[in-house]
């Protein structure tokens, strides 16, 4: 099938097969053959990303964002000396970099970036602490209830699982207004549904994953 593919690439392009890719797009892809596993490593795009932003000798942390740390519109930069303090600082810069990661191998921060993301208009430094936190933290459905403390929305996060590696994830903010916790599992539910349809028939159209003509299981936190 591989070779196919090649064939009619080679057909339609002028290319050259160079052999097996080892990277590609600041991710490393590494192989156990002995054990039939590919991965994927970004280490390299984080260490690039950690010096660019001086961060290179900073502490490694173990969580991207403390659990009751509540953010909202209200904490950005006041006064004319906080105001000046954030001009110079790379935040959206900085958020634009984390987000290629969450979108490549990074989905455990995917939450923490959402959320940062939503305060680039008037950052403050509670915000820049939040963004260099997930620097230094180098199918599940779930909703956090009522995650947005200035419009009172709920959060929508879920990830599609394939032999045991996460295919596909995502973390934003719910679109509509939900009045209880039950509510927001069940948009989260309603939003992971849709995207297994289209996980389910890209998968399947690859024609490599038998077990992808079962249904898919749903896992959801609903306390």
């Amino acid at each position: 099938m591989l070779q196919d593919v090649k064939s009619y690439l080679g057909r339609c392009f002028a290319m050259i097969d160079l052999g097996e890719v080892a990277y590609i797009i600041g991710i490393k892809i590494y192989r156990d053959i002995s054990r039939g596993l590919i991965g994927l490593c970004q280490s390299a795009y984080i260490e690039k990303i950690l010096k660019r932003f001086h961060m290179e000798n900073s502490k490694r942390g173990s969580i991207p964002m403390q659990e009751k740390l509540k953010l909202s519109k209200s904490q950005g930069a006041l006064t004319p000396a906080e105001l000046k303090g954030m001009r110079n600082v790379p935040y959206a810069s900085a958020l634009g970099s984390i987000m290629y990661a969450v979108r490549c191998t990074h989905l455990d921060v995917a939450f923490t970036q959402n959320i940062a993301s939503r305060f680039q208009q008037n950052p403050s430094d509670l915000y820049w602490t939040v963004v260099k936190n997930i620097l230094k933290v180098s199918c599940y459905t779930d909703a956090g209830y009522l995650t947005d403390a200035d419009d009172l929305k709920s959060q929508t996060g879920y990830v599609f699982v394939l032999n045991g590696g996460a295919v596909d994830w995502k973390s934003t903010k719910q679109s509509i207004f939900a009045t209880s916790s039950t509510e927001a599992e069940y948009i989260a539910a309603h939003d992971a549904s849709k995207e297994a349809v289209c996980v389910r028939k890209f998968i399947y159209g690859l024609g490599v994953v038998p077990t992808i003509e079962e249904p898919i299981k749903m896992q959801y936190d609903n306390t």
